[in-house]
């Protein structure tokens, strides 16, 4: 039998070196240019300013409220934070997002390198960042027991989890726990969860029996990610998401069309929209996941196809 010679190197290359290979290929930014750093330090000790051009002027003092913020264990970049209480028959929620603009105002070195950076990358062996550390992790971030300033939203719902009233406010906050996911759900779990984790779970499932109701799809897919192994080299981890995951994001969704009914009545902002699929294309989608062994129910829409996936 015809046998082909395999030559195998000695040695795999360093996977930092491939690593870095790629964020120059795709022009990854690295270090912060020194004005920016520059800035960004002075802004921090500066303090919070009201952003050029805004109306309100005073900051309402929400420091009072009990906010928390619930984000992947060992966050520092804490851009929101939560707060639920019951209203009537109804629920009040209320949502910080850290008020960046208060640091970063429009045309500076910082606002510059922003729009360049525009997201946190997060890589295997590390982070580009979209604001230097002394701003997204200090000084504009949502850290527990220090004032911030924030945009905070205040959304009363009825029993059914619709929206009733909402309001939108420059203010001071005090958050008072940063919480992990998996704590969170331990809590929420053994029964011992404070009550906006309980209604965090309330308001989050009858937000998503609504979704489902207008077509909305959210694809509960595990993540995904790069870690280091004991023994040198990387593999792959696959977490699939925690219930209070979904029931965060929600609440994030909740604000994002709030946010985005604010902006189209004022004519302003940019949103990203996605037409209804094609009868064709939901056929094509059928046909490929009969062929799959993915059970279809006659009748059923796509959506409830993927929301009964496992």
């Amino acid at each position: 039998m015809p046998t082909v010679p395999l030559r195998v190197p000695l040695a795999v290359p360093p996977f930092e070196a491939a690593f870095a290979r790629v964020r120059d290929e795709l022009e990854v930014p690295t270090d912060f240019p020194p004005e920016v750093t520059a800035e960004a330090e002075a802004v921090a000790a500066r303090g919070p300013e009201v952003p050029p051009g805004s109306t309100v002027r005073d900051r309402v003092d929400a420091r009072d409220v009990p906010f928390v913020a619930i984000d992947p264990p060992g966050s520092r970049d804490l851009d929101q934070a939560f707060h639920a209480e019951r209203r009537g028959t109804g629920y009040r929620v209320r949502y910080a997002i850290a008020d960046v603009a208060a640091f970063v105002h429009p045309g500076t070195a910082v606002d510059r390198e922003s729009f360049v950076r525009g997201v946190t990358l997060y890589l295997p062996d590390g982070r580009a960042p979209m604001l230097p550390a002394v701003l997204g992790e200090g000084a504009a971030s949502l850290l527990p027991d220090v004032e911030r300033p924030a945009l905070v939203w205040t959304i009363d719902l009825d029993s059914g989890g619709e929206r009733q009233s909402v309001s939108l406010v420059r203010a001071t906050v005090r958050s008072r726990a940063a919480l992990g996911y998996p704590e969170v759900q331990a809590r929420v779990d053994a029964g011992t969860a404070e009550e906006p984790l309980v209604l965090l779970r309330e308001v989050g499932t009858l937000r998503r029996a609504l979704e489902a109701a207008r077509g909305g799809i959210s694809l509960d897919l595990p993540s995904q990610e790069v870690v280091p192994e004991p023994g040198g080299g990387y593999g792959l981890r696959y977490e699939r998401q925690l219930p209070v995951e979904q029931w965060n994001e929600q609440i994030s969704l909740l604000t994002g069309m709030e946010a985005a009914t604010v902006m189209l009545d004022a004519g302003v902002g940019i949103l990203r929209t996605l037409p209804a699929a094609e009868p064709e294309v939901v056929s094509r989608l059928e046909r490929t996941a009969r062929a799959l062994g993915v059970a279809w129910p006659d009748g059923a829409s796509w959506g409830e196809v993927v929301r009964g996936l496992d």
